[in-house]
């Protein structure tokens, strides 16, 4: 699987939005091979929960979901640009007061360097998905401008 998701990377370098999204049921090992990919590229992958969740506590409520993106953008560009980003522990992103689109948040990283995020929902056919729909954080986005590696 890991050699896959090297291809993977390698084959996204030419496209616009560079994004690989892992995508599996829990405890299928999807944060296991971004931690073997992270070994193999010496890249530590980033916990957007605890790095985000932490310079978000100390921004007021009010300027939460105005600055999320900012601070995400933030954290992205301490990486070194030739280097994918590897991103895990996304579920802070989905949170509703936000305001955000974890989704299009991430492909936008994705524009300007390869990224490779674990999915923390499920693959419904053409959809994914994030939470179930009477979950207040329920998402549902289409699989255009993503690469998916199921897991």
């Amino acid at each position: 699987m890991l050699l896959k998701l090297q291809h993977l990377i390698d084959e996204i370098g030419d496209t616009n939005s560079k994004l690989i999204l892992l995508v599996g049921p829990g405890r299928s090992g999807k944060t296991r091979l971004l931690r073997q990919l992270g070994g193999k590229l010496k890249i530590e992958p980033l916990n957007i929960g605890m790095e985000l969740g932490r310079r978000l506590a100390s921004t007021p409520n009010k300027k939460r979901a105005f600055l999320s993106s900012e601070l995400l953008r933030e954290i992205a560009d301490k990486e070194h640009t030739a280097d994918p980003l590897l991103l895990d522990n996304l579920e802070l992103l989905f949170e509703p007061s936000l305001q955000i689109n974890p989704l299009e948040l991430i492909k936008r990283l994705a524009h300007s360097k390869r990224v490779v995020a674990v999915w923390p929902g499920e693959l419904r056919g053409a959809h994914l998905v994030y939470a179930d729909m009477s979950h207040p954080e329920h998402r549902d986005y289409s699989l255009e401008g993503v690469v998916v590696l199921e897991i």
